[in-house]
């Protein structure tokens, strides 16, 4: 594989997803902004002009903000890559500690300042979006000393996880010869299934306070949801997302008996007993037709055929060459291999994405589908009218950007789904509202 073909089928990539992405934000911001003027007919009398205007203007700085961070992404990828940027920190990096330290210390060392430089150039966006966009349409409730605080404990936990991840992976492409991505991949799996385990009950909350749910009548109309779908949870709690967002949630997480139900606060807040109710039915609804299994699979074999590509491109010389980058001679490269693979992948997997939304619709119409049979269809499509009035959802999305990118059906279809269902499930027994 020549060098002149991967440094020509990068840099097609890199353009072509570019491209696609200003077509598809540009389509999208125009149709919003041309029916920005008039609630559509189906939502009139309940969703007013004022509210559809804001969510019509948020979508359209929304994407503006995205063109300029996808091109601005795109710059610092060719910078890394094609101009020479990773070349010379892996060649700087290699002679302050490898001689030293060894080639572990180096590669992690490599990995670091990677995420360092990654994480410093992605700051004053990550900024820009918090405490000037979601500020600017009243979404933002989070402090600069806040945002601080969890950027801190995040790349804590990161180190404290990703750190002995990372070293096993790079012993492994060192050790275990040239199946080495199938060892990796093994690892990656157990990894994957013991945060499924760990991430509710010990990680998620060292970023949010989790109380449990105190209101009786509440709690009694989900366990009896619960009962009724053939569900257990370890507990029903609320989180506090109102200290960052007003943005509202639900959800339903965890494996095995770490599953627990979560309401954000501030969906507590604004939804009734009974749209709190459907809400659940509809996480519940996932869990029943197996969807989280099937994304767990669905990554970790895409995992696997990634690891397998890079297995087979981390031996290729030209892989490096290609891409800009002098692979190391005396050392081992399985550090730049990993950074390299990482960096070069979305561009080509970005074309893929329209398949992935398209299943996540699928699958959303189906937990609306189970939703509406066991709990109440028109709670839930109150519930998911005030969701996309407070979270300013766009009532009018470009058809096609919808296509590409959404994994929720625009709100058009998925309301007028549950309408087609037909008339609400009869009430049972003392679930009256």
């Amino acid at each position: 594989m020549p060098s002149s073909f991967v440094t020509w089928a990068f840099c097609a990539a890199v353009l072509a997803s570019l491209a696609t992405k200003f077509w598809l934000a540009s389509r999208q911001m125009r149709h919003v902004h041309a029916h920005r003027d008039t609630v559509p007919p189906a939502f009139a009398g309940q969703i007013s002009l004022a509210a559809h205007q804001k969510a019509a203007d948020y979508t359209v700085v929304r994407s503006q903000f995205g063109l300029l961070t996808e091109a601005f992404g795109a710059a610092v990828l060719l910078g890394w890559t094609l101009l020479g940027g990773l070349d010379a920190l892996n060649t700087w990096v290699y002679g302050l500690v490898q001689p030293a330290w060894g080639d572990m210390a180096y590669q992690l060392a490599l990995f670091g300042l990677f995420g360092v430089i990654g994480g410093a150039l992605d700051l004053p966006f990550s900024l820009w979006q918090v405490f000037r966009i979601e500020q600017r349409f009243g979404f933002n409730r989070m402090t600069l000393k806040l945002f601080m605080a969890d950027m801190i404990k995040g790349s804590v936990v990161g180190v404290l996880i990703g750190v002995p991840l990372l070293s096993a992976v790079l012993w492994l492409m060192n050790a275990a010869g040239s199946l080495w991505w199938l060892w990796a991949w093994g690892l990656w799996a157990g990894f994957i299934l013991l945060m499924q385990l760990i991430y509710p009950t010990l990680i998620a909350p060292l970023f949010n306070r989790f109380a449990p749910l105190e209101d009786p009548a509440l709690t009694s109309r989900v366990q009896a949801l619960m009962q009724r779908c053939g569900f257990k949870a370890q507990g029903f709690f609320v989180m506090d997302g109102s200290r960052r967002s007003a943005h509202g949630n639900a959800y339903f997480t965890g494996l095995g008996r770490s599953k627990r139900v979560v309401f954000y606060d501030t969906l507590l807040a604004r939804l009734q007993p009974t749209e709190v109710e459907a809400v659940l039915a509809h996480e519940l609804g996932h869990f029943h037709h197996k969807h989280v299994l099937v994304n767990l699979f669905t990554m970790l074999g895409v995992s696997l055929a990634g690891l397998a590509l890079l297995g087979w491109l981390s031996g290729q010389m030209s892989f490096y060459t290609g891409l800009g980058v002098s692979p190391n001679v005396a050392s081992p490269s399985h550090a730049l291999a990993l950074i390299l693979f990482g960096m070069v992948l979305p561009p080509f997997m970005f074309f893929v994405s329209p398949l992935m939304a398209l299943r996540s619709r699928k699958a959303e119409f189906e937990a609306d589908a189970y939703a509406s049979q066991h709990a109440d269809g028109q709670a839930l499509s109150q519930a998911l009218l005030k969701l996309y009035e407070d979270n300013a959802n766009t009532l009018t999305p470009d058809p096609l950007y919808v296509r590409f990118y959404y994994s929720h059906p625009a709100a058009s279809e998925r309301l007028a789904a549950l309408a087609a269902l037909g008339a609400r499930r009869p009430a049972e027994p003392g679930l009256a509202a």
